[in-house]
């Protein structure tokens, strides 16, 4: 078991918590403050104890000066300060003297927030390469490391496992709610244990169907990657996206698993005029694209999740951001909200489509990348790093 917050005696000590704040945002105004809030109990929980707090966190990719200018944190310490009711100190820096005094004259019960980590990566890549200079100069501003960006937990970073190769190290109250959350449904599952897979690439979930299929009762596909797997049934499917590579591996598993892999039977499609209709599969044309599940496949998935206890979600069924395929990653969320026992949704575009729902579920991941990673059996370098409980 890994350190926790609880495990430590914050009183007057320096704590540094690397926080995930890489919200969306544009023209300096957040669209989404989901990941802002998921932080407050663990920054609370600091403040309370009397601890000296500085965040840290990423926003964005910086590759130019001008990523810089878009990409600043300030924007997110006047919104934290709103949530918690309390100033938070913005440090338009991410080393250097004026960080250092900022730090050296914290008080208990005060907190910070450092500029965009990101931004040591605009020559060399110091952040995300886990320059060991770095995490050093960061891990020095400190006492203790907790780490609470479940987001960035699958990379090994500067301002993760850097900064607790140096200092003592503990998980904040986020992290330790999604590996509880990923541990009881990997492997203490109610069953029947069915997973939903959906997105764009077979290639991106190959790791979790290879890692889950043997745990599972149920597979269902969805999305652009079910159309790999139907051309493998020897089903048309027009002009759907279809990834070549990983055809071989597609027929493989429904020639092991048929009776656990659950695939649609019509969907939403755009024919050749760029009209939008309902076809069974059979009957799709050459030149159709497919979005979105129809209504049988919608009804077909029900039955399945009707019968399940347990339900994990990764990737949304149809093209969801455009309302003309929406309806088939609504209708699921709506059932699963409304019947579900334990729904667990695998972050990224999942939970985006939740978020745009208004959908609420046992247990939404703040970490697409994160979360695929458990879900294929790896360790998380950002976890992996933090000391285990003696």
């Amino acid at each position: 078991m890994k350190k926790t917050i609880r495990d430590f005696n914050l009183e007057n000590k320096k704590v540094i918590i690397r926080v995930d704040f890489n919200v969306p945002m544009k023209d300096g105004i957040i669209s989404d403050d989901t990941r802002i809030i998921g932080a407050l109990p663990t920054i609370r929980y600091a403040l309370e104890k009397n601890a000296k707090v500085i965040l840290m966190s990423h926003l964005g990719r910086i590759k130019t000066e001008e990523d810089k200018k878009n990409n600043t944190l300030r924007p997110v310490s006047l919104k934290l300060s709103e949530l918690l009711g309390k100033e938070v100190i913005f440090v338009p820096e991410t080393r250097g003297k004026l960080l250092e005094e900022v730090v050296s004259k914290l008080n208990p019960g005060e907190i910070i927030l450092m500029e965009n980590t990101r931004y040591e990566d605009l020559n060399g890549k110091l952040e995300s390469s886990n320059d060991e200079a770095l995490g050093k100069y960061w891990a020095s501003l400190g006492d203790i490391f907790i780490n609470d960006a479940f987001g960035t937990s699958h990379r090994a970073h500067a301002s993760n496992v850097g900064i607790a190769s140096y200092i003592p190290s503990g998980i904040g109250f986020l992290i330790e709610k999604e590996l509880l959350s990923f541990d009881k449904v990997l492997y203490h599952p109610d069953r029947p244990f069915t997973v939903i897979l959906g997105g764009a690439k077979v290639s991106d979930k190959i790791g979790v169907i290879e890692n889950l299929i043997e745990k599972v009762d149920y597979i269902i596909i969805g999305g652009a990657m079910a159309y790999t797997f139907l051309k493998a049934e020897n089903l048309p499917i027009g002009h759907s996206i279809f990834d070549t590579e990983n055809y071989e591996f597609a027929k493989k598993m429904l020639n092991q698993y048929k009776d656990k892999i659950i695939l649609p039977v019509d969907h939403i499609v755009k024919d050749k005029d760029e009209k939008i209709m309902s076809k069974r599969v059979e009957d799709t044309a050459e030149e159709d694209i497919g979005f979105d599940i129809g209504n049988e496949t919608i009804q077909k998935f029900k039955d399945i999740l009707k019968i399940s206890k347990t339900v994990l979600w990764n990737g949304p069924v149809g093209m969801f951001e455009d309302e003309n395929f929406a309806k088939g990653t609504f209708e699921l969320m709506k059932f699963l909200e409304k019947e579900g026992d334990t729904v667990i949704l695998g972050g990224g575009d999942t939970a985006s489509a939740a978020s745009k729902f208004h959908m609420s579920f046992t247990h939404i991941s703040t970490g697409g990348g994160a979360s695929l990673e458990l879900l294929e059996g790896k360790i998380l370098p950002g976890v992996d790093c933090i000391n285990e409980k003696i």
